[in-house]
């Protein structure tokens, strides 16, 4: 199998809600959209971020048109978390989770959006298996 592209695709009530969230906050742009849909990308990312609004007829299988998206979380690798965990503080963005790091070296912090998806910015503090 050769993977060209790759996405995230998620039901909301408000799909204009999250895609404003996401486009202001962490630079994606709409690359497409419809009545109920809009597909973001940003640059570097490798994957596009879709939100679809919950009940939509199109969306199969037919047993997820009526499901939120709950139980996940979007994850983004920065560079420097307590830069960006301070950008968006400052802009006023609902905490989920404050910043904190795990014995593994995952220093992150939580953020939602208005429909409640949970956006996770991640930064290694050390490799992954390597304890302090």
């Amino acid at each position: 199998m050769h993977i060209t592209k790759s996405a995230i695709s998620l039901n909301v009530e408000d799909v204009s809600a999250s895609a404003a969230f996401v486009t202001q906050h962490f630079d994606f742009h709409e690359e497409m959209s419809a009545d109920g849909f809009v597909s973001l990308a940003r640059d570097g990312v490798g994957f596009n971020l879709i939100f679809l609004r919950t009940g939509l007829a199109s969306l199969q299988p037919e047993s997820l048109r009526t499901q939120r998206a709950q139980g996940l979380i979007v994850a983004f690798e920065v560079d420097d978390i307590d830069a960006e965990y301070a950008r968006l503080v400052a802009a006023g963005l609902p905490i989920a989770t404050p910043i904190q790091t795990e014995p593994w070296g995952e220093r992150f912090f939580q953020v939602a959006d208005p429909n409640g998806v949970i956006l996770q910015v991640v930064q290694w503090v050390h490799g992954p298996g390597e304890v302090s």
